[in-house]
């Protein structure tokens, strides 16, 4: 029989798997953001966006730890939003809860639409909005499994994400090492002089701010964590596991795109392609395409899991309408899923209507979010483990440095937002970020004054076991 876990006092299914729970951490960082994207950090840094993956790297490790000490002590399906409002009140991690929500489904419909065009690429005669779908629907359904099933799903789409940047690291080293018969290896030219920062600290910088974003969805682990038959020894796996490998994967596989691919290149636009290209393998865009799909495609499915688990805390905790949070026999909140799924829906219909008005506008709001989502992390960890510290409380994983790494951590978020701040490209999406915070805050403070007011009659119908659903 599945075993079960109690989430703030509600059922959910706890099948996961501690391979499970490492592959999705991992998963979740190596996305379309790493196949796709990371030639924008290097063609604004050179060479020396290296020093931008690493400080962006050491921050990802701080906020993991962060998470991992929340999560094993208090395993549970709004993590980072109940941690806040733990530390901070019910307004602030209602706040996070639905911003970080509000990202997901966003970005779900992203996804979707990112995917269904990589594969027109390829296969032209499909059609972009057929393929989205189809892969809302089929991904939906996984959800809507039980969680034992999503959980082996995306097990096996996170390892071939993984496989691919292994497989790709190898040829790497054997083209700079010369080990590939009747190709020149390019050496080391490009980290010479002044061509390993070209733009100087200011490019690092501007770097700095592309690259974090690389990082988001690690997170998802600590959410996950409520799911898993026993939550701190998974956690604590895959913490340990997931950071050394991540930062393995990400610097390994930037340091051999910015030495084999020149700054300028256009190249650069693809520059997993343009590596394998330069190491003599035919088809290889056509593969990088195919694994860039599955990585979007795992991080549709991940972020929907995602949504899902937060939109059913915040009903739990009676920040959203109470229907949310009912769960089917499969101990899958159901409705939950597909309220989150909905939300990509109406974006993909209107962004295939009125294309780069709608999913822009969206993503230009929402495009902050994880930047945030970490700062919660670490401010609602650096109270609670001081609560903890002086009630004596012992924690099943315990964050190493603390306090000095929690601050080192907001030292370089702050360095991020200043970035952002200064550059004329990204101070609209932080503002637009920080506007939507405050309007879900004012929100979500009229709701707990008028929760507070309610007869109570009312408040106790409100607390209520919502219903199993066949």
């Amino acid at each position: 029989m599945e075993q079960q876990t109690m989430t703030s006092g509600r059922p959910l299914g706890a099948a996961l798997k501690p391979r499970q729970l490492t592959m999705m951490g991992l998963g979740s960082a190596i996305g379309a953001g790493l196949f796709l994207g990371s030639g924008a950090g290097i063609q604004a840094a050179g060479p020396a966006v290296l020093i931008s993956y690493l400080v962006a790297g050491t921050l990802i490790i701080l906020v993991m730890w962060a998470l991992g000490e929340m999560a094993a002590a208090n395993p549970d399906s709004g993590a980072f939003s109940v941690y806040t409002a733990k530390a901070y009140g019910p307004v602030a991690g209602a706040t996070v809860g639905w911003l970080w929500w509000l990202q997901l489904v966003v970005v779900i419909a992203a996804e979707a639409l990112g995917a269904a065009v990589l594969l027109a690429t390829i296969f032209p005669a499909l059609p972009v909005w057929l393929m989205a779908f189809v892969f809302i629907v089929l991904l939906t359904a996984v959800n809507l499994t039980s969680v034992k099933n999503f959980g082996e799903f995306e097990f096996w789409f996170a390892l071939l994400k993984v496989a691919a940047i292994v497989g790709f690291l190898m040829v790497g080293a054997a083209l700079l090492f010369g080990w590939l018969p009747g190709v020149q290896s390019p050496g080391l030219s490009n980290f010479a002089g002044a061509g390993f920062a070209p733009s100087g600290f200011a490019g690092i910088a501007t770097a700095l701010f592309v690259v974090a974003f690389a990082f988001g969805g690690t997170e998802i682990v600590s959410v996950a964590a409520a799911e898993t038959a026993e939550p701190a020894r998974s956690v604590k796996k895959a913490v340990r596991t997931v950071l050394w490998r991540i930062l393995v994967f990400y610097i390994g596989a930037i340091f051999v795109i910015a030495a084999v691919v020149p700054v300028g290149s256009a190249g650069l636009k693809s520059p997993f392609a343009a590596v394998l290209e330069a190491a003599g393998m035919p088809g290889a865009a056509t593969a990088i395409t195919l694994v860039a799909v599955a990585a979007l495609l795992s991080a549709l499915n991940a972020n929907l899991y995602g949504a899902s688990r937060m939109a059913y805390s915040l009903a739990e905790r009676g920040e959203a309408p109470r229907l949310l949070a009912s769960v089917s026999k499969a101990r899958v909140p159901v409705v939950a899923v597909l309220a989150s799924v909905a939300f990509g829906v109406v974006t993909v219909v209107l962004e295939l209507a009125f294309p780069e008005l709608v999913l822009a506008v969206l993503l230009n709001i929402v495009g902050s979010t994880c930047l945030l989502v970490w700062t919660s992390a670490l401010l609602a960890q650096l109270a609670l483990r001081l609560r903890a510290n002086r009630e004596g409380t012992e924690l099943p994983l315990r964050m190493p440095g603390f306090p000095w790494l929690t601050v080192f951590g907001l030292v370089i978020l702050a360095a991020i937002f200043t970035v952002g701040f200064i550059g004329e490209d990204s101070r609209p999406q932080l503002l637009s970020t920080f506007i939507l915070v405050g309007v879900l805050a004012v929100a979500n403070w009229m709701n707990h004054r008028n929760r507070k007011a309610a007869p109570v009659g009312e408040s106790s119908e409100r607390a209520k076991e919502p219903a199993l659903i066949d």
